[in-house]
């Protein structure tokens, strides 16, 4: 079963909860892991594919949109299907993916924001009533 973990970050700034899914991605990757990162437009998309550029000075993330190239480690999505091989989904959309049960973990990343905190509580509801494991981080 899919193990869900909420991130709670305690600012409200939109880039912070990028920076941190760019930071989040870079750990597992560097685990071995694939990762695909779901955002709920193209624009958004295309922002987080920049800033996995410039994020950090010395790393590298093998990374790229998911319309463009899914035989990457890191896929950048928006809407598209996943494929199979994939381990850890980062959701950074206001909905819970049709396709989250194919992954292994589930991130979801939440902060200070009043919407995309009641967002978050919603999605995290919608995971608890179904039964998966549940694991809260406040940071």
């Amino acid at each position: 079963m899919t193990q869900v973990d909420f991130y709670v970050l305690p600012d409200a700034a939109p880039r912070d909860r990028a920076l941190f899914a760019c930071k989040l991605t870079e750990k597992a990757f560097s685990l071995g892991h694939r990762i695909f990162v779901h955002l709920s437009s193209e624009d958004e998309a295309r922002d987080l594919d920049e800033l996995m550029w410039t994020f950090r000075d010395r790393s590298f993330l093998p990374h790229g949109l998911a319309a463009e190239n899914t035989r990457i480690p890191v896929c950048i999505g928006f809407g598209q299907e996943p494929g199979e091989e994939f381990h850890l989904l980062i959701n950074l959309s206001s909905e819970v993916p049709r396709f989250f049960s194919r992954f292994e973990r589930v991130a979801e990343v939440v902060n200070a924001d009043a919407g995309i905190r009641e967002h978050g509580r919603q999605r995290f509801r919608f995971y608890k009533d179904r039964g998966y494991p549940l694991e809260t981080h406040k940071l």
